[in-house]
């Protein structure tokens, strides 16, 4: 299972409030910052969770009985037929018969770690994977070994505890190298899971598709993209069927396991701890050993706390420097900006300036064109900066003009004679536009232009309460521009009419589901990072549904969706196909090749779920500029075999960076952009640009006074499409 690279957009608390680019403030509280858009997969993103070695392969592996020598499988370069020296036994350390109980610690630091799991799981996971290098192992239900998690799992480290079963069911795999045909061993690692579809048993998609840990593991994985998931440390759990089997004492000359060059010692039936730190391994025969899982570096966050700002600034732009994913596609260059931003954390820690210090994070951060970037912004300083309005809020339209689409009723703008539809010329006597365009939104950064556009305008109209502002504007019909000069008070009525999450009270659950007039049915998708396994439980529940009343057509509401998991929306949007087709990967960097890297095999396909499970009638997908990271890898995915209409008034926002976590002094926990998406094709197919709307829906002075123009759209688009093959009642 590899820390599997996936676009997360999640809150986390920090000492300080974050913003975010989508400004998340519920409706009832737009006074206050949202928290930002922080999340993965993960690595890196990432997922919290340890995650699968991806594969384009798919076949589950039943277990075997015996198998020939993994060599071939484990190595191409290595193909020289071994000298095979004398084989003696391994030297036993602590004999107590064997382990009965497995005890021990799972320590994490990555900030999306917990979040989306709802059944933890620490297992004995199958390693006949790894030693046959096959990514698309489906360990069988017979071998997996549930354990009991004994503390709190929120706080790290957690502890566990596994009973060992008198004879184990994993694949038994002949390492032994001398070229007879034995029974072999039963190898384990312990490892962490989570556990979203089906039984308590891990299946293919719980599994990411198959492979083997790289993270949270007790096996130590190299954690170099080009790598390939190699064992390079840690500990494993063998189990021999008799006292004649063979098992690697050490790397060999090619520093890999499970090839033809390993030296090999015969181990005791029964269970044995094999020590790979050590040279040679260690056997470890303890009755109650204690095995700890590994983080890994991938997984792990960096952190940078214990510095002080400008060492932490400087550490920081060195990682920035190496590993953030869209440095070229942005053309960042981090030694001008280091030197840029510099004086400002030396001055903060000359004055040991907490404040300025945040300050001076917050404009690097926000220099940098990413949405998915996290920044300290202080509640009370961002509430006397926008608390102050003049009851009136302002959109492009195609044309276009900037006009008022929205008035407080008694408002400053409205008593001065301004309508709704009017148009603005000039704001403080400069031209409209110039004047938006030198607007710095408190939810920077932004990925994508029109997203940026659009939250300028928002905050165009925001100052502090008090502020004079001289406005040009022309009202419908008028031949002429007026000019009024107003004064900002304490309103936030218009400031909550513009925001991205507007209606939404942070009670909803994570999709929710009706039936419209048309006899199409409507679901609300909020995100990919909610409960998991509430997630898919709702929405089989809602393929079930569609399937069973025969139902037509599919409206999929995205337009206030933050992100979460890649690798859920992904199997979500499975739902809806027929085919396992292949829907990218991620190019990582790599310590030891000094750049970015795509690992081929863990190219990501769909994997189907059953065929009663699958939703074939026409679909249309609204999308808009909140819909952010996964929910443009689900808006992505259903652009293939044009399965679904995409349609909006904007492209989605452009956030396609995987995430990693990171810690700052004084207690900031930030993330950045470490995994590059990809499409099928190696493309750069979501950063900075999003989805666009294959039925686009105009944005004038008509729709914007409409409910519901996109839904409208939609419901029209359905209504003119054939009732495609498959679809249950056809």
């Amino acid at each position: 299972m590899r820390f599997k690279i996936i676009l997360l957009l999640i809150s986390l608390s920090l000492s300080v409030s974050l913003v975010s680019a989508q400004d998340a403030t519920p409706e009832a509280t737009p006074e206050a910052p949202a928290t930002s858009v922080v999340t993965s997969e993960a690595t890196t993103v990432a997922t919290n969770e340890a995650t699968s070695v991806a594969t384009s392969e798919t076949t589950t592996e039943a277990t075997t009985t015996a198998t020939s020598s993994p060599t071939a499988a484990a190595t191409s370069a290595n193909t020289a037929e071994p000298t095979l020296a004398p084989v003696t036994d391994a030297v036993i350390v602590n004999d107590q018969g064997g382990p009965v109980e497995v005890t021990g610690k799972v320590a994490y630091t990555n900030g999306f770690f917990t979040e989306g799991v709802d059944e933890p799981e620490v297992i004995l996971e199958d390693e006949a994977g790894f030693v046959d290098r096959n990514h698309g192992f489906v360990m069988p239900e017979k071998s997996q070994v549930l354990g009991q998690i004994t503390s709190d799992f929120y706080t790290s480290p957690f502890t566990y505890n596994i009973e060992l079963p008198i004879v184990p069911g994993a694949s038994l795999r002949d390492v032994d190298n001398n070229g007879q045909k034995n029974p072999g061993v039963m190898i384990y690692a312990v490892a962490y899971w989570t556990n979203t579809w089906g039984d308590p048993y891990l299946e293919e998609r719980d599994l990411y598709g198959g492979g083997w840990s790289t993270a949270y593991s007790s096996a130590h994985i190299d954690q170099n993209p080009s790598a390939h998931g190699e064992v390079i440390g840690g500990k494993y759990l063998v189990y021999a069927p008799d006292d004649q089997e063979g098992f690697p004492s050490g790397f060999g000359a090619d520093k890999k396991l499970f090839t033809a060059d390993d030296p090999i010692v015969r181990i005791p039936q029964g269970y044995t701890v094999v020590n790979m730190d050590t040279d040679p391994f260690t056997f470890d025969r303890s009755s109650h050993p204690e095995i700890d899982t590994i983080e890994g570096e991938g997984a792990a966050q960096e952190d940078f706390s214990n510095m002080s700002y400008t060492d932490a600034f400087k550490a920081m732009v060195d990682m920035f420097r190496k590993k953030y994913a869209y440095t070229e596609l942005k053309n960042i260059d981090w030694d001008a900006k280091e030197a840029q931003f510099l004086p400002q954390f030396e001055a903060a820690d000359k004055n040991k300036d907490s404040a300025a210090y945040q300050h001076a994070l917050r404009d690097f951060i926000w220099s940098i064109p990413d949405g998915h970037l996290s920044a300290p912004t202080d509640n009370n300083e961002f509430t006397t900066a926008t608390s102050g309005g003049v009851g009136m809020d302002i959109r492009d339209i195609d044309d276009g003009s900037v006009i008022v689409d929205y008035l407080t009723d008694g408002g400053p703008a409205q008593k001065a004679g301004i309508q709704v539809k009017a148009q603005i010329i000039s704001i403080n006597g400069t031209p409209i536009n110039d004047f938006v365009n030198a607007v710095v939104p408190w939810s920077s950064p932004f990925s994508s232009d029109i997203v940026r556009r659009l939250q300028q305008l928002r905050y165009a109209m925001r100052t502090p309460v008090g502020t004079d502002m001289q406005i040009e504007y022309k009202n419908p019909g008028d031949s002429s521009s007026t000019t009024v000069k107003l004064t900002s008070v304490q309103e936030n009525d218009s400031f909550r009419y513009s925001s991205f999450n507007k209606g939404l009270t942070g009670l909803e659950l994570p999709l929710q589901y009706t039936v419209l007039d048309s006899g199409y049915i409507k679901v609300n998708l909020y995100g990919f990072f909610d409960s998991a396994r509430l997630t898919i439980q709702l929405w089989e529940r809602l393929i079930k549904a569609l399937n069973d009343n025969q139902v037509p057509g599919l409206v999929i509401d995205m337009r206030q969706n933050r992100g979460g998991s890649g690798f859920l929306a992904d199997e979500m949007a499975a739902y809806f196909f027929n085919d396992p087709l292949d829907v990218g990967n991620t190019a990582s960097y790599d310590d030891s090749l000094g750049k970015f890297y795509v690992d081929p095999n863990l190219e990501a396909k769909f994997i189907l779920p059953p065929e009663n499970m699958r939703y074939n009638g026409n679909i249309a997908l609204l999308v808009g500029p909140n819909c952010n990271s996964a929910c443009e890898y689900f808006t992505y995915d259903m652009t293939l075999q044009n399965r679904a209409a995409i349609v909006g008034q904007y492209p989605t926002a452009g956030l396609g960076g995987g995430q990693t976590t990171y810690v700052m002094p004084d207690g900031l926990q930030l993330q950045y952009s470490t995994g590059r998406n990809l499409d099928a094709n190696g493309n750069i197919n979501i950063e900075g640009k999003g989805i666009a709307p294959t039925v686009k829906v105009p944005v004038d002075e008509t729709t914007l006074f409409q409910t519901d123009p996109v839904l409208d759209a939609a419901v029209n688009w359905l209504n003119n499409q054939p009732t495609p093959t498959g679809t249950p009642g056809s």
